[in-house]
């Protein structure tokens, strides 16, 4: 039943029009994940947003569109926050992971368990949610107080309106689940429910160390590409020679110490920090040919400390 509210009398009259109501689709149904694919395809809704840099799609567990999702992510310079089956275990979650552990995991991170939460549509009773849309309400928080060089877990990382976690988690169960790339969410006393990890899901894959095993400094570098891109438009079209080389790594440079003065990068000074070049070893004459002018960008990361050693020794008692 559909209401329109005629307001050309001297009285207001409700007009009732006879209707019904559309059926629900599921973040996993065949619809939805098609729709999804459409939003993204060239040309579509997502095309026409200017820029964004996290992508969230509460509930959505199928692996095929949770990898398109990661695709995206990469091409768009984004972060996509996936989430886990609601009825995944500690015991068999790494398991399930195949799929999304591939070459665009460092553009990703999964959270588990679900947040226990009231639903306003059954009176405030606790229910399960998928813990993404949590996760993205906390990494806007941390991106405006702190950056986003500021891993977004630990004790301020508290997630808004969770009541409880639909499993619990031992320490060594959340080691466990950390080594394979899946960042859990925890609950302690007089605390609240926290996220407590900070890893992508390149961390989980087999292999040598990863770049882009952590969370912030993933981030902070698609934060430098795309606010560098962006704000270095002015010189398009410029003569490509040193003069243009010069104010690039002015402009760049300027850019990058702002963020150093706000802690964004580790080291002491600003050499040991970052650097900035640009100039005819990045630009060679057969880029100048082609059109292009390369700036080469550098940073210390800042790595999130994920666990605290204590040493505690005992004194010899003298006589």
């Amino acid at each position: 039943m559909r209401h329109f509210y005629d307001n050309g009398g001297a009285q207001a009259r409700v007009l009732r029009i006879a209707g019904a109501d559309g059926e629900a689709v599921a973040p996993n149904d065949a619809a939805f994940v098609q729709a999804l694919d459409e939003a993204f395809a060239a040309g579509g809704a997502i095309d026409r947003i200017d820029a964004f840099n996290l992508i969230c799609v509460p509930g959505l567990t199928e692996a095929a569109a949770t990898a398109m999702l990661q695709e995206q992510a990469v091409a768009h310079r984004a972060f996509l926050i996936a989430d886990c089956d609601e009825r995944a275990q500690a015991a068999s979650l790494a398991a399930s992971l195949a799929g999304i552990t591939g070459a665009n995991a460092a553009n990703s991170a999964l959270y588990f368990p679900w947040v226990m939460a009231p639903d306003p549509l059954q009176s405030g009773a606790l229910r399960a949610f998928p813990p993404g849309g949590f996760v993205a309400g906390l990494l806007a928080r941390i991106d405006a107080t702190r950056g986003v060089w500021k891993a977004p877990a630990g004790s301020e990382a508290h997630l808004i309106g969770a009541a409880d976690l639909a499993v619990h988690l031992s320490d060594t169960q959340n080691e466990s689940l950390n080594g394979h790339g899946v960042n859990c969410l925890r609950q302690f006393p007089g605390r609240g429910v926290l996220a407590w990890g900070a890893r992508t899901l390149a961390a989980g894959i087999t292999g040598p160390e990863p770049e882009w095993k952590y969370i912030p400094v993933r981030r902070t570098a698609l934060f430098l590409e795309l606010s560098i891109d962006r704000g270095t438009k002015w010189a398009v079209f410029e003569p490509n020679a040193e003069p243009l080389w010069g104010r690039l790594r002015t402009n760049v440079g300027s850019f990058m110490h702002g963020l150093f003065k706000q802690g964004a990068f580790a080291g002491n000074t600003p050499d040991k920090a970052f650097f900035v070049k640009c100039d005819r070893e990045t630009t060679t004459q057969d880029d100048i040919d082609r059109g292009v002018v390369n700036i080469m960008v550098g940073f210390a990361p800042l790595k999130p400390a994920e666990f605290i050693v204590v040493t505690i020794a005992q004194l010899a008692r003298r006589p």
